[in-house]
C-alpha cells in the first residue's frame, strides 16, 4: 500500500492540534489562502504558528473580548509583557501620521499579555505584520495550559514530554554539533524568527554605537528575514541586496567602498529556496578584516549537518526543523561564537532581548531532540534519490539541492559528512502553465513549513511572496533573482524514498 494519499483541505499535517503545517491541496486553495477566501480559511484547523493565530489562541481571545472594554477592539495575545510593549510602541510609531490613530492598549489577564486597538483592517496588518516578523504571538501549548485553567477545555492533548531539565537536555544535545559552544552560548528562543531578530537587534545597536549601520543580505533570503533588513535597518540605504551568493568580487567591492559602515552580513547556508551555499570561510574572513559581524542561518541543512559555527559570530536558526522532527512545535536557536570578538556582549544583549521557549513547548522539543541524527539519516537516504530522479524527470527543468553542481564545493567545505545534506530539493518545470496540473494530482502531502518526518511540498514562491508572483513589477524581481515563481520547494522525509518517487513519477506524467 502507497505512504502516501491525497489530505483533505485543512487538515493538520501531522494530524495533531499543535501541527505546524496544514494540508493546502490544490492550487486553488494556495490561491485561497493567500487572498483569505472565507471558503477556503474556514476549513483550516490550523496554519503555520507564525501566520496563522492558533485555534487554542482564537478560543482564549474569544474568552477575553467578552469584556466590556474589549467591545469594538481586535485583541492579539503576545508572547511576553515585553513583547506586548514593543508591539504597543510599534503601533504608536507606524500610525504617527494624521489621519489614522492607533490608540493601542496593553492588555493582562489570566497571567496572558496582549495588545488591543480598535477594529481596524490597516491596524490588524500592522499588528500581525509585526508579530510574524519578530515571532511574538502566544504559544499555543500556553494558551492551551490557559483555556484548561479557565475550565474551557476538559485536558490537554496528550503527547510524548521531556520529566527532566528540558533546557539541559536540548543543550546538552545542540552540544553534540556544536561542541565549541558552551551553555551561555546556546540561547533558546520561542522561533526561528525571534532567534534572527533578537540576534539582529542585538548586533544592529552594538554596531550602531560604532557608526556602523549597513546590512548586506547575501542571497535571497526567508521572507521573514528579508522583512526585518528592509524594516529595522536605520535607513532604506542601509539595507543592501547582493543576488549572487557566489559573487566574491562584488563583496570586496563593497566591503572595499564602505568596510567601515557595514554592521553585518546575513545569509543562509544555504540559502531558501535556491539551495546555494555561499563560500563561507571567505565571506568570514571579509567581515572579520573589516569589523562587520556575520550571521549565518543553517535551518535549511540543520546545524547537524553543516559546522558553520567557526564562521559566524551567531548562528541564528529554526529548531522547528529536523530537531522537532514530529512537526509540532516551533523553536529557535541563537549560537554565539565564543571566539568572535563581541561574544561575551552579544550573549548578554540576546538573552536579554529573545523570547524565551514556553515550558511545555521546550519539554516537547526536548522529548525529540535525541532522535535528530537517526531522522536525518533515514532523510538524507532518500534525498540522493529524490534529487537524482529529478535530476533525470523530461518534465523538470532544474533541480536545486544541496549538492548542485554550483554550490557543491561551497557545500562540502562545511558538510559534516559526505551525504549530510538536509532533506531541501526545490525544482522547476519545463512546460510553462503546469504547476496547477503537476501540484494538483500530486499525493505528497502538500504545505508549509519543511524538516519533519513527513515529506512536504508546496508552490513555495505563492506561499512566501504572493504579492510578487502575482503582478508584473514582483515578477520582474524575482526573474532579477532568477526566481521561477512556479518553483516546488520539495522537502524529503522519513517515508520510504520509492514511495516519494513514485508520487512523484505519478504527478509528473
Amino acid at each position: 500500500m502507497s505512504a502516501f494519499a491525497h489530505l483533505p483541505l485543512g487538515r493538520p499535517i501531522p494530524d495533531t492540534p499543535h501541527a505546524v503545517s496544514c494540508s493546502l491541496p490544490t492550487m486553488r486553495a494556495v490561491h485561497g489562502y493567500e487572498r483569505k477566501d472565507p471558503a477556503i480559511i474556514q476549513q483550516l484547523a490550523t496554519g503555520y504558528p507564525r501566520f496563522v493565530v492558533h485555534p487554542f489562541a482564537q478560543r482564549l481571545t474569544q474568552h477575553f473580548k467578552q469584556a466590556p472594554e474589549l467591545s469594538g477592539r481586535t485583541l492579539w495575545l503576545t508572547s511576553s509583557s515585553r513583547m506586548a510593549s514593543a508591539l504597543v510602541t510599534h503601533l504608536a510609531r507606524a500610525t504617527s501620521a494624521p489621519g489614522l490613530t492607533a490608540q493601542p492598549s496593553l492588555f493582562h489577564s489570566a497571567g496572558i499579555h496582549g495588545v488591543s486597538h480598535p477594529n481596524s483592517p490597516e491596524l490588524a496588518a500592522l499588528a500581525k505584520g509585526f508579530l510574524q516578523n519578530l515571532g511574538g504571538f502566544l504559544s499555543a501549548r500556553e494558551a492551551e495550559d490557559r483555556l484548561l485553567k479557565l475550565d474551557l477545555i476538559t485536558a490537554p492533548w496528550a503527547e510524548e514530554s521531556f520529566p527532566g531539565d528540558a533546557a539541559a537536555e536540548v543543550r546538552r544535545h545542540l552540544r553534540r554539533a556544536l561542541p565549541t559552544a558552551g551553555d551561555d552560548d546556546l540561547i533558546l528562543a520561542n522561533c526561528g524568527m525571534n532567534a534572527i531578530w533578537s540576534t539582529f537587534h542585538a548586533v544592529a545597536e552594538l554596531q550602531a554605537a560604532r557608526g556602523r549601520t549597513v546590512w548586506l543580505q547575501l542571497g535571497w533570503l526567508y521572507l521573514d528575514t528579508i522583512a526585518i533588513l528592509k524594516k529595522y535597518t536605520a535607513t532604506a540605504s542601509d539595507y543592501v541586496y547582493i543576488r549572487d551568493v557566489f559573487d566574491l568580487d562584488a563583496l570586496h567591492r563593497i566591503f572595499a567602498a564602505h568596510g567601515a559602515r557595514i554592521a553585518g552580513v546575513i545569509t543562509e547556508v544555504p540559502t531558501n529556496p535556491l539551495i546555494q551555499t555561499p563560500d563561507l570561510p571567505a565571506l568570514a574572513d571579509l567581515c572579520r578584516r573589516h569589523g562587520a559581524r556575520l550571521l549565518v542561518d543553517p535551518s535549511i541543512a540543520s546545524v547537524y549537518n553543516v559546522d558553520v559555527l567557526p564562521y559566524a559570530d551567531v548562528v541564528v536558526t529554526s529548531l522547528t526543523k529536523y530537531t522537532a522532527s514530529e512537526g509540532d512545535l516551533v523553536a529557535g536557536l541563537c549560537a554565539v561564537n565564543p571566539a568572535g570578538p563581541d561574544a561575551a556582549t552579544l550573549r548578554t544583549r540576546i538573552a536579554a532581548t529573545v523570547e524565551p521557549l514556553y515550558a511545555r513547548d521546550l519539554a516537547r522539543l526536548a522529548a525529540q531532540i535525541g532522535r535528530t541524527e537517526s531522522v536525518l539519516a533515514q532523510i538524507h537516504t532518500g534525498t540522493a534519490q529524490v534529487a537524482q530522479f529529478l535530476s533525470s524527470h523530461p518534465a523538470v527543468k532544474e533541480v536545486f539541492w544541496a549538492l548542485h553542481p554550483a554550490a557543491t564545493a561551497n557545500y562540502r567545505r562545511l558538510a559534516r559528512g559526505p551525504g549530510t545534506t538536509g532533506g531541501m530539493i526545490t525544482f522547476t518545470l519545463r512546460k510553462i502553465g503546469s504547476l496547477e496540473t503537476i501540484y494538483d494530482r500530486l499525493r505528497l502531502p502538500k504545505g508549509p513549513s519543511f524538516g519533519m518526518k513527513t515529506t512536504l511540498i508546496c508552490p513555495f514562491m505563492y506561499l512566501a511572496h504572493y504579492d510578487l508572483v502575482t503582478n508584473p513589477a514582483g515578477l520582474a524581481e524575482l526573474a532579477a533573482s532568477r526566481l521561477d515563481p512556479d518553483l516546488l520547494r520539495l522537502c524529503v522525509g522519513t517515508e520510504p524514498p520509492e514511495e516519494i518517487i513514485a508520487a512523484l513519477a505519478e504527478a509528473l506524467g
